[in-house]
């Protein structure tokens, strides 16, 4: 047990504050459900009121609804439990869609025994000079009824708990503050676009948050693991308020493995304990320090390796120069300029096979420009080298299409149809209705159909016009407008059941020998993890049934938001400087995504240009690792069932 305990010291000695680790976000959120559930039951044996302070967003979902679970059949009740919630935005009305308010309600309360009375949010609605008391007296509130038993809290991309934005002190209390560009950035979506989010939030301060006498803080996914490391392994900053917790005796991060991916015990485990050196292993370190030393591979010598950690690898596996050529070689075979294998040779150090020589593909594309922002140059690769390249535009794309792109269009339909004279009577009254529809439009609503229909069309039209330069002949054009798309903006409901069928449909009229779909699920917007979860189901179910899945290939592709590690990649292609021009003609035929896309994310760059950037960046990352100098590399990551 001693030696168990050493070694998870070891292992972890980088964290300043406890962390644990869970396998997903479900089982994570069950255990703090637990946790609370337990604190609960204690108190009310006792005869004692639980107080506890709740966040919002994302994070905490999953944990609600356990607790309400947990309510309906295994009786918990909430009839003595107090609330105090983190935070709301201001102004903000309690009624709108996007207030805290509406988040606890919809989420918790309206589904659980607990005294309204009892549950205390910030008040969005007072006038700016009533703030101030009001935040004095939530601090005395909570103080009254003893403190919070417990805090869960989400952290911000920024490193905000409630919303605490970098410079906030360690002390500080309940207050109105304002909000950091990229939190509203990232509210954006829930606003229909970061012009509606309220510069402003009154929130609970680090202070207070710190008299809890248990702080539980929560993150999911791969998009919050950068932040995550600098609050558990870095130094205590105002920039990064979450690092104020390594100061409390009573708090505990809890994660699942995505998030906790950046930390050094996965990231690097080599600095803090013995490792077991299989083949991915020693490619993840020997990339690692080649970076880090800013060396090519074949130039690591045996006193890099002692000097960083890697004295182990160094002794069980060495000589050291043995190890770099083998990964410079398996980094070698991972380049071809043949996506869809080459025929006629020998396939035995290649990523992809080269029987049979003509291949099914099919590119799945989450938006209909996906396809040729990602991986334009495979994709017109493919198609040159005489394979039968299909293109699937999973979604319509309506949402990233400007209102006044769509009034231009209708416009130029009316104006043609008069110039054909053609009776217009009903465009135009569709125009006028949808301009009055516009008008009247709040933050975040659905459009009506008629302008779904028109950004549909305008972004099928590009789509079309980008598949074609790429070399497919119009049959092979596929638009699937899945369900799941446009449903989400009207209903709650959870069902991609519909969205899997056709799925399926396609794949079987298809039967593609490889498949290229998106990995990138970074997507702010979580349409590339949805639609990447569709084309997984669809293929599970179909490889029980159907013995054409058993040769076929899934490649996952990036680009759009972030781009795979070297070590991962299996699959590089490498562009001339002809053909990334040809990609960028691709990406200038979605016009509507140019000049300022409607939700960019948190990066200011054009999408042919943070394309070309990326692939760009891996074509230099392999060369200075000592490989071949490209212009560009498109990369892939074959998935494993």
């Amino acid at each position: 047990m001693n030696t168990i305990r050493l070694n998870l010291l070891e292992e972890t000695r980088f964290e300043k504050l406890p962390v644990s680790i869970y396998k997903d976000e479900m089982t994570a959120s069950i255990k703090v459900a637990n946790r609370i559930a337990v604190v609960i039951k204690e108190k009310d044996a006792k005869g004692e009121k639980t107080v506890l302070g709740l966040a919002t967003g994302a994070t905490p979902v999953n944990v609600y609804k356990e607790l309400i679970r947990l309510h309906k059949e295994e009786g918990l009740s909430f009839k003595k439990v107090i609330t105090f919630n983190l935070d709301e935005y201001y102004p903000m009305k309690p009624d709108a869609t996007q207030s805290y308010v509406a988040f606890m309600k919809e989420n918790l309360f309206d589904h659980v025994d607990i005294d309204m009375m009892n549950v205390h949010i910030p008040n969005g609605e007072l006038a700016e000079e009533q703030i101030f008391d009001f935040c004095a007296n939530y601090e005395k509130k909570i103080t009254a009824h003893g403190g919070l038993d417990i805090q869960i809290l989400g952290i911000g991309r920024t490193g905000h708990i409630g919303f605490n934005e970098p410079g906030s002190a360690p002390n500080s209390g309940t207050r109105l503050v304002t909000l950091n560009d990229l939190t509203r950035r990232d509210a954006s979506r829930d606003f229909g676009g970061k012009e509606n989010v309220p510069k402003k939030a009154i929130t609970m301060g680090v202070g207070t948050i710190f008299k809890a006498k248990q702080i539980i803080l929560m993150a999911w996914n791969q998009k919050k693991a950068s932040i995550v490391k600098k609050a558990v392994e870095g130094g205590i900053s105002a920039d990064v308020p979450a690092t104020y917790l390594q100061l409390s005796d009573n708090v505990e991060f809890i994660l699942d493995i995505d998030a906790a991916s950046n930390l050094t015990r996965f990231a690097t485990p080599w600095l803090v304990k013995d490792c077991v050196w299989n083949s991915a292993m020693i490619k993840k370190a020997v990339i690692w320090l080649a970076k880090t030393l800013n060396k090519p591979i074949l130039k690591l010598t045996e006193s890099d390796y002692n000097n960083n950690g890697m004295a182990q690898l160094a002794t069980e596996k060495g000589p050291v120069y043995d190890i770099n050529i083998d990964i410079f070689n398996k980094i070698q075979h991972t380049i071809t300029g043949w996506p869809g294998g080459k025929p006629n040779s020998d396939d035995s150090q290649r990523p992809e096979r080269s029987e049979p020589a003509k291949k099914q593909s099919v590119v799945f594309s989450p938006h209909p420009d996906d396809d040729v922002i990602s991986m334009g140059g495979t994709f017109i690769r493919l198609a040159d080298q005489g394979h039968n390249v299909h293109v699937a535009y999973q979604t319509s794309g309506n949402t990233a299409v400007w209102d006044e792109d769509a009034l231009r269009f209708m416009e130029f339909n009316i104006d043609f149809s008069k110039s054909q004279n053609h009776n217009a009577a009903e465009l135009e009254k569709i125009y006028k209705d949808t301009c009055s529809f516009l008008r009247g439009k709040k933050p975040n609503q659905p459009d009506n159909l008629e302008l779904r229909t028109v950004k549909g069309l305008i972004r099928k039209g590009e789509a079309t016009a980008a598949a074609r330069f790429a070399g497919l002949p119009d049959q092979n054009i596929h638009f699937m407008d899945l369900p799941f798309y446009d449903r989400g903006k009207t209903s709650k409901k959870v069902d991609f059941e519909d969205d899997i069928k056709q799925t399926i449909a396609l794949l079987q009229e298809i039967r593609p020998h490889q498949i290229f779909a998106a990995g990138d699920f970074a997507d702010p917007h979580g349409t590339h993890k949805v639609c990447f979860n569709i084309i997984l189901e669809a293929l599970t179910r179909l490889r029980k049934t159907d013995p054409w899945t058993k040769d076929c290939w899934l490649w996952l592709y990036r680009g759009a938001w972030h781009e795979f590690e070297i070590d991962e990649i299996e699959m590089a292609v490498p562009l001339s400087p002809n053909e990334v021009i040809r990609k960028r003609q691709a990406i200038f035929k979605h016009q509507s995504q140019k000049d300022i896309p409607v939700f960019p994310g948190d990066d200011a760059r054009e999408f042919w240009v943070r394309a070309e950037d990326r692939t760009s960046e891996t074509a230099r990352a392999y060369n200075n690792l000592g490989l071949a100098e490209y212009e560009a590399i498109e990369a892939f990551v074959r998935y494993k069932f």
